[in-house]
């Protein structure tokens, strides 16, 4: 049997505004999932925890983020091959774009290229890193700031979280705030005037850095071991990268992959399935809907949404077969609600289809109505899914 986990980052949204991107988009794979599939809700985002892609692509693998979860940045670091000693805090690292007035224009700079990304990292690096402090350049805006025996305690806000709001409120506090502040800004005296973004004419400057995202390394078992399952992961996202990593599995890059609605589609799907020829488990994550979803962009998240159905799903369902018996479990690891334009922590949808166990759900379709069935199964516990999916049983 070969596993598949098929991640649509962000993909779900709210019901209660009407039709979501979800049920506008033609996703005839993925209805055909429904029908042939068993269907359910499952909660990836624990009480007590901020809705982000860390702790719902760990639930969904199957670890429990309150005995495994170290925060985003040391999970970004693995993917970096950035090694982090025990006491390391790890901080994302945003190129972002403040106005004159403190309102966070945009969390990714313009989506900034990753060369141009690089430059400046580097530049950071140079001028405003200590004996304590170093900058690691990442992808597109997405980058690292790993502070030696520093602090993980002071409160910090994800950028994509106060879009058009005054940042100044919500700069890092606590205690260790004062040198996370102190590196804003600087970075802003570096940036604003920097020959990068006065060449980056109509998109918006890189002109600071926001940090956020820390912790320390984390220590967590190989899926091999909890699983017995070799497995492969493919994605364009550092983080997600990072969780392979540690989960021991092999990290395969594909040309193209950026994360946007521009990236590689049929290249994730071609590569996958390569992999499964050698490996039992695939976890294919493919962040554009996210990134929609976050731009308030309605018809990018369906395209996404339909790329993903077309040339993904739809890849994998005419080749998959060759490989002997298969089981998908498609899913988003949370919604990314248009009108909010970040994360919720609402359950979210998922289907597992088996070639091995053919259902009848006759018109059923994949969307968040699949909450309104009364045949749905209900999984509380995000960490238990892949218990689910594997071994067929519900905790």
């Amino acid at each position: 049997m070969k596993y598949i986990v098929l991640i649509g980052d962000g993909m779900a949204d709210w019901l209660s505004e009407g039709p979501t991107p979800l049920q506008r988009a033609k996703t005839p794979n993925m209805d055909m999932l429904a029908v042939k599939g068993t269907m359910g809700m499952v909660s990836t985002i624990p009480k007590g925890f901020e809705p982000g892609s860390d702790v719902a692509n760990l639930c969904i693998l199957g670890y429990d983020p309150a005995q495994y979860y170290c925060g985003r940045a040391p999970l970004e670091a693995a993917s970096m091959g950035v090694a982090l000693e025990e006491n390391d805090a790890a901080y994302r690292c945003n190129l972002v774009t403040i106005d004159q007035s403190g309102i966070m224009v945009d969390y990714s700079a313009g989506h900034i290229t990753t060369d141009e990304a690089r430059e400046l990292i580097i530049e950071l690096d140079k001028r405003i890193s200590t004996d304590k402090i170093r900058f690691h350049p990442g992808v597109s805006y997405r980058h690292l700031m790993v502070w030696a025996d520093g602090e993980i305690t002071p409160k910090c806000t994800p950028p994509h979280d106060i879009t058009g709001k005054n940042s100044l409120e919500y700069l890092p506090s606590g205690d260790g705030s004062e040198q996370l502040n102190t590196l804003i800004r600087n970075s802003m005296a570096i940036l604003s005037d920097h020959k990068i973004n006065k060449t980056r004419k109509g998109k918006n400057p890189a002109n600071s850095i926001w940090l956020w995202g820390q912790g320390r390394k984390p220590l967590m078992p190989k899926f091999k071991d909890k699983y017995r399952l070799n497995g492969a992961l493919i994605s364009a996202v550092d983080l997600t990268k990072g969780l392979g990593v540690y989960a021991g599995f092999d990290v395969i890059n594909v040309p193209g992959a950026t994360g946007y609605i521009d990236t590689n589609y049929t290249g994730k799907a071609e590569y996958g399935l390569k992999a499964l020829e050698d490996k039992d488990f695939l976890y294919l994550h493919i962040e554009a809907p996210d990134e929609a979803g976050h731009s308030g962009n309605v018809s990018d998240k369906i395209r996404a949404i339909e790329d993903i159905d077309q040339l993904v799903l739809g890849k994998i369902l005419s080749e998959a077969g060759r490989l002997g018996d298969f089981k998908i479990l498609l899913m988003p690891d949370h919604a990314t609600p248009i009108k909010i334009r970040t994360h919720s922590s609402e359950p979210v949808p998922f289907i597992i289809y088996d070639s091995t166990d053919i259902k009848n759900n006759a018109n059923a379709v994949y969307s968040e109505t699949i909450n309104e069935r009364s045949d749905k199964i209900i999984i509380n516990n995000g960490y238990e899914l892949m218990d689910y999916f594997i071994k067929g049983m519900k905790c």
